[in-house]
């Protein structure tokens, strides 16, 4: 399943325009609350698939009855880009626990690149709600080389991916390695260039929330 939140108009388009205005994105204070806004707003979305049962609650003047989710619900987040959208999914899930797994690009001569998969703290995984978070999908690698380094950590009740925006390439990659995963997208860019960059995007979601890093 796939659900693109600009197929509906709400406040997501709002904060999709601001996070890839250049001029505003010179506020990396203002960029990273824009894409913890947008955690909350999949975070309720991807509320609404969960089970519920029954529960009551005391209020000075009598009982309530009302409805808690059964999920138990693992959020994780590749470093250091997803932090501000996971915080975001954090504060609406405020009971999850939380697990963190270095990806970056390997390049190598000639352009060509790889995954690598380094530093990774992860609870239990069976039978939770794990919920991962990225920025951006670009090629779709990085999400399905974190899936199978999350697959050490128990077998998951269901699989939810999150990211602000995605390529249509790497999107349909995502979904054909991993057809059972819901995946949450706040735009869909038909553009990625030959080394592999989402246009038009917003450019590096990282360097934007924490500064620029030194290439190497």
């Amino acid at each position: 399943m796939i659900v693109n939140l600009s197929d509906q108009n709400s406040l997501v388009k709002k904060f999709l325009n601001e996070l890839r205005d250049h001029k505003i994105q010179q506020d990396s204070m203002r960029f990273r609350t824009n894409m913890e806004r947008l955690g909350k707003i999949f975070a309720y979305e991807v509320s609404k698939t969960f089970d519920y049962h029954d529960t009551e609650v005391e209020t000075p003047l009598g009982v309530a009855t009302s409805k808690k989710y059964n999920d138990t619900v693992i959020l994780a987040t590749i470093l250091r880009a997803g932090l501000p959208l996971h915080n975001g999914l954090l504060s609406f899930f405020d009971d999850a626990g939380s697990a963190f797994i270095s990806a970056y690009r390997k390049h190598h001569k000639g352009g060509s690149f790889d995954i690598k998969a380094g530093y990774i703290t992860c609870p239990d995984l069976e039978g939770a709600t794990l919920i991962l978070s990225d920025p951006m999908i670009a090629t779709g690698a990085s999400m399905d080389v974190v899936l199978k380094s999350l697959q050490d950590y128990g077998e998951p009740k269901s699989i939810h991916i999150v990211t602000a925006i995605g390529s249509t390439e790497g999107v349909n990659y995502v979904r054909r390695r991993h057809p059972d995963a819901h995946i949450w997208v706040g735009a869909i860019d038909e553009e990625l260039t030959a080394k592999a960059y989402i246009v038009p995007g917003l450019g590096d979601a990282g360097d934007l929330s924490f500064g620029a890093k030194i290439q190497e």
